[in-house]
This record gives structure tokens, C-alpha cells and sequence, in this order.
């Protein structure tokens, strides 16, 4: 009878001690997940981590940094009609719709349809949005007749309103995806010329030809041009900065021919460019291959000077489709680049997954330029991320 009352005790002594434990064990835990979700002190509540796609349904994303930890994106689509939405964040990460913030196809607009590539710049307290949409103004009926048009306002939601009844200027061929850089007070232009009706000669649309794939391959060239100050037209010609390699033993042939080799379509692209520079390097990102395509991807180049001359890369591409490494995630491309201001690089970029389809989703990538000089984009990725530091 003794033996067993201090057996009694004893395992009644252990599963009081077992309770304890576990409310202790608990109560850490839930301090945990309330320090986890605490408010960090600028209206955000603090995350460990990410994933891509973010919750946007954007092409050609572009965001802007407007300062005290406020940023902006804009995009092709978005759930805008014949022009283009912003959604804003505190963290980069978690994105909240605002509103459509322009509309062309209006009677007063130049722009009709196929409202593209959106880049907004805030300048003296404006806020400046350049665009790529179809000209009115189309006498011959032509199937691409795009310009790049600027509209302004005095809020990065909008309302933006064209600043000319008429594109930047016309270059006498179509153009798309507007990149403005400002440098000494002096404004650049950058943009590409549409591949519609652009056939160029080079080994590769030989090759292609002797396939008995294509006749003829169009290209698209990404050109730079310095703007006026008011950004109602151009100073000089136009001088071209990036185009597809002439040879096919050109280490940048093999990527930036995958739409015609993969017999996507008879047209090799350099297009969605952006400039930044980094101490005395000028870098040009850019997209090459077919846009709707699964081989859409992302090199760069870099320069002594705005205009150049520009040489790509030998690690090229730096940001391309995953899913022969095991990924998910194809058709990367038309990126831009977030600068926080605690001097990290963010790169921003549209792309599909399995699950998105023929959707394109938005991602956001960590990129740097080594010590040597080398610019790298640690993406695509789809797994868990560090949150980016403001």
C-alpha cells in the first residue's frame, strides 16, 4: 500500500512538472509569434521573410522609391483599361491596389491602345510617367505604330495627365519602353525599336533560312537619345546602343537567339531597358527573346559614358527560366531596379510559374555588383527570402 502511494505521488509529481512545461513552453511561444507580428514602428508589421511571385499581376514592372519608406509600382495590366494602376507598399513585399492613375484612349489623348511599360520619375516635387502606347496617328494602317508619350501630376497615385497632345518625338519607326536617366542636368532617353517590319541580316537568320524555318528574321535595337528639359522632344539623332549579335560564335548568340532557335517566332528582341550607374560604370540591363515566350531573359551591358559604347557581358544572361534546374518559373524579363536607401539593389522583374500560366507575375530579387564589377541577380527564386531592409 505504501509502494504504491509513492508510485501515485511520484507519477502525479511528473505529469504536474509535464504541465508546467508546457505552459512555459507555450507562453514562449505565443510571445514569440506576438513579437513576430509586434508593429515595427513604421506602420508595417515586422516579417522574417518572403516569396515570389508577389501578389501582383503585373507586366514590365517598375517601382518607385518615393522616400520615407513609401514605394510604388506600375506595370502593364494590373486590372487597368486603356492605361495603367499603381499599387503601393511600406515594405516591398505586401502590395495594396490604389487606383487606375491614367487613361488614355480619350478623345484629347494621342494614345489609342496597347498601353505598355509604364515608368514614373518624381522631379521637383512631379511626378513624370513615360509610357508606350499606339499612335493616333496612323495614316498607312500600320499593325505596330507605337511612340513613347510622358503625362504628369502632382501625386504618385495620380490622376496623370498628358503633357502633349503627341508623342515625344518620332524616330520615323516604332519604339516601346521608355528608361529616362538624368545625369548633370542633362536627361537621356532610352529605348527600343520595335522589330515590326525590321529584317536584318545575320548568320542566324541564315542558319534559320537553310532550317526552312524562317524567310527573315526582325529585330529589335535599343537605342539612347538625350531629352529636352521640358521632355517635348529629343536633342540629336538617336544613337544605338544594344542589338542582337551578327555572328552565331558570339558568346551572346546562344541566349539571345532562343526564340528563333526554340522556333518560337522569326524575331529576336533587345528590348525593356534601364541605366544606372555604379562609381564610374555605366550598367544597361535589357531583356532579349520573345516577351510571351518561356526564354525570355535579362543580360546587361556596361559603358564609359551614358550613350556609350556599351560591351555585354560574359556572365550573361543574368536572370533566365529555372525549370531545367528544377524550378518553376519561365519567361523572365523587362526589369527594373529598386535602390533603398540604405544602399542595397533590388531587382524587379516579371515572370510565369507553373501556377500563374501565361499570367504574368511580378517577382523581386536581391541583385549586387561584386567587386570586380560584375552585376548579379540572385533569382529567380520562389523559396523563402529575407525581407528587404529599409
Amino acid at each position: 500500500m505504501k509502494k504504491q502511494l509513492i508510485n501515485s505521488l511520484g507519477s502525479f509529481v511528473l505529469f504536474f512538472l509535464a504541465i508546467i512545461c508546457l505552459a512555459a513552453c507555450g507562453s514562449k511561444t505565443n510571445r514569440d509569434k506576438e513579437n513576430a507580428s509586434k508593429d515595427n514602428g513604421e506602420g508595417t508589421a515586422a516579417k522574417a521573410s518572403y516569396s515570389n511571385p508577389l501578389d501582383v499581376e503585373f507586366g514590365d514592372p517598375y517601382i518607385l522609391n518615393d522616400g520615407d519608406g513609401k514605394y510604388y509600382m506600375y506595370g502593364t495590366g494590373g486590372g487597368a483599361k486603356d492605361g495603367f494602376a499603381t499599387y503601393s507598399s511600406d515594405n516591398l513585399v505586401d502590395w495594396k491596389f490604389e487606383r487606375q492613375v491614367y487613361t488614355g484612349n480619350t478623345e484629347d489623348s494621342w494614345a489609342s491602345k496597347f498601353f505598355w511599360a509604364p515608368e514614373v520619375y518624381k522631379i521637383g516635387g512631379k511626378y513624370y510617367m513615360f509610357f508606350s502606347a499606339q499612335w493616333k496617328v496612323n495614316p498607312t494602317n500600320e499593325e505596330e505604330n507605337f511612340m513613347i508619350g510622358v503625362a504628369v501630376s502632382d501625386s504618385p497615385t495620380g490622376p496623370f495627365k498628358e503633357m502633349y497632345d503627341r508623342p515625344i518625338f518620332d524616330p520615323g519607326y516604332p519604339i516601346i519602353d521608355a528608361n529616362v536617366y538624368q545625369e548633370d542636368g542633362k536627361y537621356y532617353l532610352y529605348y527600343s525599336r520595335a522589330c515590326y517590319q525590321h529584317p536584318v541580316e545575320s548568320e542566324v537568320a541564315d542558319w534559320a533560312k537553310e532550317k526552312g524555318w524562317y524567310d527573315e528574321i526582325e529585330e529589335s535595337w535599343v537605342y539612347g537619345v538625350e531629352l529636352k528639359s521640358d521632355f517635348s522632344g529629343v536633342i540629336g539623332e538617336p544613337v544605338l546602343c544594344l542589338r542582337p549579335p551578327l555572328k552565331m560564335d558570339d558568346e551572346q548568340a546562344e541566349w539571345e537567339s532562343r526564340s528563333v532557335t526554340k522556333q518560337e517566332v522569326n524575331r529576336r528582341w533587345t528590348e525593356g531597358s534601364v541605366i544606372f550607374k555604379h562609381e564610374d560604370t555605366y550598367y544597361i540591363m535589357y531583356s532579349s527573346n520573345y516577351y510571351a515566350g518561356e526564354n525570355y531573359a535579362v543580360g546587361y551591358a556596361t559603358g564609359k559614358s551614358p550613350l556609350g559604347p556599351f560591351t555585354k557581358a560574359s556572365n550573361n544572361p543574368v536572370l533566365e527560366l529555372n525549370i531545367h534546374k528544377g524550378g518553376e518559373v519561365t519567361g523572365t524579363g523587362h526589369n527594373n531596379i529598386v535602390f533603398l536607401d540604405n544602399g542595397e539593389m533590388y531587382c524587379v522583374y516579371h515572370g510565369r510559374t507553373k501556377a500563374s500560366g501565361q499570367d504574368r507575375v511580378v517577382f523581386l530579387d536581391k541583385m549586387e555588383i561584386k567587386e570586380d564589377g560584375t552585376l548579379v541577380v540572385n533569382g529567380p527564386t520562389t523559396t523563402a527570402q529575407p525581407m528587404p531592409l529599409k
